[in-house]
């Protein structure tokens, strides 16, 4: 973040400097006191599992410029007692906020993009910072990982560089009003939407609800911003269309799509790469066109390509720009990538999605995976979790639906999985059910044999990223297609 004095740290969020010097210059955040690497301002926060004051001692001695307590929260211990400074703060989640919108205040960055929907929002991050900085080089940031909550994100927009032109910031919600608290706080200037779906349906109720969430996007968007949206997804364009036909609207929207008319910017001539792992596509827009080649597993990251391609486009980039950038992407951890495994009985694919799931998501990895070459397709698919009431059903739906796509074996991890494993064996596969990621893997590692392709997807919380580990970590593995331009 741009380099700011104590004293201007204190006055931005209300605080009272309790000890250090008020012209000791800090840069960067850290609300975890393993990550200070020198300078950072360090917020203590009680978490659920430990309370971050405990840790205040410990962040100054590794180099922290100051600590942010909550009053009557801390108390001093002496251990605290060194160089750094300590700011008292009413509230360190309001004093994180308010730090961070005097730094986007300052023009740190210059310039932001906010990126949401139900699915896609890391990929096309990944995406659109790769080819701004085809441009821009090293004047480009985007958050890393996935913090893109209310914690996540001030903390990545408070670590951007100074003289950073574009931040591009993947901006996510589980309740209504997180997303506009984002969106006023980063102020974007241009926004990109990916798709609406079920997910969150637990706090929502409808997909309607959720697509109003979604338009919390654009309570922050600069009047004369760009709104990069997919027109293939109608709830993508109501929330659009109604925001630019605000009389007070001077933006532009560069509708994006594989199917609708409609779209400015399309996606023709779609083919997998004869190995299974990537695709290559022909970019159309306003008369030009430019054959790409994506290095991501599963067409649907087409989709993903367009949202970024379009916002990048609307902001002025070439579609030979575009295309020479994307085609060294590589897939974010846990989202689709295809492992080569020599295992015990010979060697399989392996396809790692375990980061999240929810109905359409996984849907298209079902037919992801599928469209591998392979001699037996096999799933390990764990809950799909804020689903409310309609979750059993979800899941007795995506059972059928992997059945119906060749699975040979199935297996659901987790209490709402029963119903997924129920709806497989009622459509023709063989499927089985285990209670956790301990028992998924230890079944997976029996099942895999040569010539198959496994899948692994699941919600966060069934934690089937232990599956993944647990197949790689006794076996030769690889990337596939790594190396590749």
């Amino acid at each position: 973040m741009a380099r700011l004095s104590v004293a201007e740290i204190a006055r931005a969020m209300n605080g009272r400097i309790v000890q250090g010097d008020p012209a000791a210059a800090c840069s960067g955040a850290a609300i975890d006191s393993r990550k200070i690497r020198g300078g950072e301002v360090f917020f203590a926060f009680a978490g659920e599992q430990t309370d971050g004051h405990r840790f205040v001692g410990d962040a100054l001695a590794r180099g922290a410029g100051a600590a942010v307590v909550q009053a009557g929260a801390w108390t001093p211990d002496g251990s605290d007692r060194s160089a750094g400074a300590i700011l008292e703060v009413a509230d360190t989640f309001e004093a994180l906020h308010a730090l961070a919108h005097a730094v986007r205040s300052r023009g740190v960055p210059a310039r932001l993009v906010g990126i949401t929907g139900s699915a896609g929002k890391t990929t096309t991050k990944e995406l659109l910072g790769a080819i701004l900085a085809a441009r821009y080089g090293d004047k480009v940031a985007w958050t890393p990982g996935n913090l893109n909550n209310l914690y996540g994100f001030p903390l990545s927009l408070l670590n951007v560089p100074d003289g950073t032109e574009w931040m591009v910031a993947e901006m996510g919600m589980s309740t209504p009003g997180e997303l506009r608290q984002l969106s006023l706080l980063g102020r974007p200037d241009a926004a990109a939407f990916t798709l609406v779906r079920p997910a969150h349906l637990e706090f929502f109720g409808t997909v309607q609800a959720i697509a109003e969430a979604k338009a919390e996007l654009l309570a922050g968007l600069a009047e004369d911003g760009l709104i990069a949206a997919n027109a293939d997804d109608p709830e993508v364009v109501r929330i659009v269309r109604r925001h630019a036909a605000r009389p007070e609207w001077r933006g532009r929207v560069v509708w994006y799509g594989i199917h609708a008319e409609t779209a400015e910017m399309r996606a023709r001539h779609l083919m997998q790469e004869p190995e299974g792992v990537g695709s290559r596509f022909r970019l159309e827009a306003a008369g030009e066109q430019q054959d790409v080649r994506l290095p991501l597993h599963g067409l649907y990251n087409v989709e993903n390509c367009l949202a970024a391609a379009a916002c990048a486009w609307g902001l002025g980039l070439t579609l030979r720009e575009i295309a020479g950038a994307v085609r060294s992407v590589q897939p974010a951890a846990m989202r689709g990538i295809v492992h080569r495994v020599t295992g015990p009985r010979g060697s399989y694919t392996l396809v790692d999605d375990s980061y999240n799931s929810n109905p359409d998501a996984l849907g298209k990895a079902l037919e992801g995976a599928r469209n591998l070459p392979g001699s037996r397709w096999i799933a390990v698919l764990g809950d799909m979790l804020e689903l409310g009431p309609d979750g059993p059903r979800y899941h007795r739906e995506l059972g059928e639906r992997a059945a119906q796509l060749g699975f040979a074996a199935v297996l659901g991890v987790g209490e709402l999985a029963r119903e997924l494993a129920a709806g497989a064996r009622t459509a023709g596969s063989g499927a089985s059910w285990q209670p956790d990621a301990a028992a998924a893997a230890a079944w997976a590692e029996a099942e895999a044999r040569a010539g198959d392709v496994l899948l692994v997807k699941g919600s966060r919380g069934v934690k089937l990223d232990l599956v993944v580990r647990r197949l790689l970590g006794g076996a030769e593995s690889r990337a596939a297609g790594e190396g590749r331009a």
